[in-house]
């Protein structure tokens, strides 16, 4: 908008009242002091003088002076032709001089009439010439009351002056209540102190002016059109100051100011205009329905409230829009200019009770835009693949850049909503994203208003769907759809959870990665109805990890560990430098100081002789012939049986190994690059161990382990150690059984020797060796524990 300036108004009222009631005062002097006439001549008689002049001073300053070229009394009427009147102020030092060609005097009714033109100067000084173009007022067919002083005409008033020009139809004034009425048709233009600025033209029905008030009223409506800037209005009330415009009120207003590239808009039921010393724009007030619209090349924002208040910046020239408040259910909304071939940004709708804005210098584009408390933000895509967005904060702050573009937008007890549309062919839109935080900064990509990067810190939490996240801070990048958690991180869903330093996430994918000091959970999930269980890979148990670092792919099934990993299940147990999981197609693998812990599985009814639980056989207790019991009672033996099944569920395989690879299909677990395997007495080492877990749903432990490279076993019971050698090894668990072949097998016992053959079966329960293909010696072997007895 640009400076309204001063109503033209002001400037006729004050010279035409000034006029009319000057000139009722010294015609009621003249009237005073006039010479005695000569008495009236009889009816249908006449008198001519020429050259009548009439002089009235008083303290020695002349007060008036009235000249007529022609002076005639007819019937009762003076007749006046060549008038001029000249009617000076207090000081004597300027005049008003006020001429027609000819006017007449109806005595009986005390009225001065002219029918033809009269031509009103005003202020011309009594010595030299004026500094300045002089008002002059014309007019047609003016009656002046001789009792009164009013003064009236209903023909076309024009006026001309230094600062401008107007006209109206019909006008009368009123010296007693200082009130002047032009009557139609009421046009002026005002130019101003500058020649070369912009002149205002209004244009209104009927003024009202109230001298004693200092008020001129419009009616029953008002126009008021400056360069660019046109305002539209019902009745309106201008107040004037010490000669100055000082407001104007109107209702039902409606304004616009139209540029290049720009066209601002505003209007309320009720309009306040505020102008300062220079008649220049300082304020305008809109209260019921206010609204200010800015239509730019970009986008168009259109402020709403019960009240609206815009302030001005004033220049020698100029009124600039400072900055715009709306109070009372206030709305903002920026809503983008659709081009083809251009992505269009959001519409953006702010609401809160009081929002404020300011404008960058030159009042054409917004700066900043905030809330005095709580506020709310909608993001309305104009794009059906974009996501809906709300923010909602108890302080809202916002900053553009050029061409009204946002570039930031930060709040304080901060809550989103984003919804994502449906892709196509899903049967409903995902769940939306919900997010809390204490603190919420978000930045836009340039010239566009897209969002960029969204900055949540404090007590963050994140909800969708069944997933959940908790941080100190949270950053989404939104361009890549990625959240990246800081600081007490923690993510959840129906799968399992995930707790770290840092966890960043792909919100379309779900792949996330965690760093530093990650503890994960996952949780039973059968992908197939049929699925065994068991093994290193349990569905039917949470598997819990610990790591330096996580990788999650493909929904949980693909995930990786890294340093220092540490994953677990019951009490079974996996460390290494790193492990992955590939749960698609039920392989593990593990790398770097590999260690492996099975527990033996033992069913509570292992030691009954029941029937089998859910149609599955129950796994017997391996037998164990030619143990002796050196005279023991039965009952002895039995419970013997019974302590050592019990004892098995302490019974843990350990595997070291520098790499492992697992499939859970054929329950093989292949330990490579250096292997040592411990179970309970006994270590088996070598270079490559492939340990078999029991096919079982309810058991993960070893069933048997086959090594290759340099295998040696040994073996430490209470009375002896047995150490044994061979390039390959077989170990049964439920026999108790180990197969030594190649590289020239040998086993020694610390109290027995050593035997060597080509395959040495030994049954460690038992205590007997079978050695086959020795060709000088016995193809077998036998050896019996000693009893305490012997």
């Amino acid at each position: 908008m640009r400076r309204v300036a001063p109503l033209i108004l002001l400037a006729f009222v004050a010279i035409v009242g000034a006029v009319g009631r000057i000139y009722y005062i010294r015609l009621k002097q003249q009237a005073s002091v006039a010479p005695v006439k000569l008495k009236k001549l009889s009816p249908g008689t006449s008198a001519t003088f020429r050259g009548w002049t009439y002089s009235h001073t008083s303290s020695e300053k002349t007060v008036i002076t009235l000249h007529s070229d022609d002076f005639q009394e007819l019937d009762g009427k003076d007749e006046l032709t060549g008038v001029t009147l000249d009617v000076f102020n207090k000081d004597g030092d300027t005049y008003n001089h006020v001429q027609c060609a000819k006017a007449e005097y109806d005595v009986q009714r005390g009225i001065l009439y002219s029918e033809g033109e009269v031509e009103i100067t005003m202020k011309v000084p009594e010595h030299g010439e004026a500094s300045g173009k002089l008002m002059k007022i014309t007019s047609t067919g003016v009656s002046v009351e001789s009792k009164t002083g009013k003064s009236y005409t209903d023909r076309p008033v024009t006026f001309k002056f230094d600062r401008g020009y107007g006209q109206a139809t019909g006008a009368d004034y009123d010296p007693n209540t200082r009130i002047l009425n032009l009557h139609n048709d009421v046009n002026m233009t005002w130019t101003g102190a500058d020649p070369g600025g912009m002149p205002m033209h209004i244009e209104t029905a009927q003024v009202n002016y109230n001298e004693h008030d200092a008020k001129i009223y419009l009616t029953p409506w008002a126009k008021l059109t400056r360069d660019t800037m046109t305002m539209n209005a019902g009745p309106a009330t201008v107040s004037i100051d010490h000669g100055n415009l000082k407001m104007v009120e109107t209702t039902q207003a409606k304004g616009t100011d139209s540029r290049p590239g720009r066209n601002l808009e505003y209007g309320a039921n009720q309009l306040t205009v505020e102008f300062n010393e220079y008649n220049q724009i300082q304020k305008i007030t809109g209260v019921d329905q206010a609204r200010v619209i800015d239509h730019g090349e970009t986008s168009q924002t259109t402020l709403t409230g019960d009240r609206v208040v815009m302030d001005f910046e004033t220049t020698d020239t100029d009124s600039l829009l400072q900055g715009a408040v709306a109070q009372g259910h206030s709305t903002m909304e920026n809503k983008p200019v659709l081009k083809p071939g251009v992505d269009p940004a959001d519409t953006r709708i702010l609401k809160s009770d009081t929002i404020r804005t300011r404008m960058r210098p030159g009042g054409r584009e917004i700066q900043a835009v905030e809330t005095d408390g709580p506020g709310a933000i909608e993001f309305i895509p104009n794009a059906p693949e974009k996501p809906h967005r709300w923010m909602n904060g108890g302080h809202i702050w916002m900053t553009y850049g050029p061409n009204n573009t946002i570039q930031s937008f930060r709040a304080v007890a901060a809550t989103t909503r984003t919804e994502k549309p449906k892709e196509k062919n899903a049967k409903e839109a995902p769940a939306p994203s919900l997010t809390w935080s204490k603190n919420l900064l978000a930045t836009f990509l340039p010239n566009s208003s897209q969002l960029d990067k969204l900055d949540q810190s404090g007590d963050f939490r994140y909800q969708e769907g069944d997933r959940r996240a908790t941080a100190d801070r949270a950053l989404l990048d939104q361009p890549n759809n990625i959240i990246t958690l800081t600081g007490n991180a923690r993510m959840s869903d129906a799968t399992g959870s995930a707790d770290a330093d840092k966890i960043v996430l792909c919100q379309t994918t779900g792949d996330f990665t965690a760093d530093g000091h990650v503890v994960s959970t996952r949780m039973p999930d059968k992908k197939k109805d049929d699925a065994s269980g068991g093994g290193m890979l349990d569905e039917d148990k949470p598997l819990h990890a610990r790591a330096q670092r996580m990788i999650s792919r493909d929904n949980h099934l693909d995930i990786r560990y890294d340093g220092g990993a540490v994953l677990w299940q019951g009490a079974d147990r996996l460390e290494a430098d790193t492990v992955e999981i590939d749960r698609d197609n039920d392989l593990l693998k593990a790398h770097g100081h590999v260690l492996s812990q099975l527990q033996d599985k033992v069913k509570d009814d292992d030691t009954k002789q029941d029937a089998p639980a859910n149609g599955k056989p129950k796994r017997q207790p391996a037998k164990t012939a030619s143990v002796k019991t050196s005279g023991k009672p039965k009952d002895a033996a039995k419970a013997e049986t019974k302590d050592e099944t019990k004892a098995r569920l302490h019974v843990f395989t350990t595997v070291r190994a520098p790499d492992l690879d697992y499939n859970d299909d054929t329950r093989l677990a292949h330990y490579s690059g250096g292997v040592t395997l411990e179970r309970d007495n006994m270590v088996v080492k070598g270079q490559d161990v492939h340990a078999y877990l029991r096919n079982d749903s309810d058991d993960s432990s070893l069933d048997h382990a086959i090594a290759d490279g340099h295998v040696t076993v040994h073996n430490v019971a209470s009375d002896r150690t047995r150490d044994a050698a061979a390039e390959h090894a077989e170990y049964y668990v439920d026999q108790d059984k180990v197969i030594l072949e190649g590289g020239d097998p040998h086993f020694v016992d610390s109290t027995k020797g050593a035997t060597r053959g080509q395959k040495l079966t030994w049954y460690s329960k038992d205590n007997r060796l079978i050695v086959d293909g020795l060709p000088q010696a016995p193809v077998k072997s036998l050896l019996h524990k000693k009893t305490i007895s012997q």
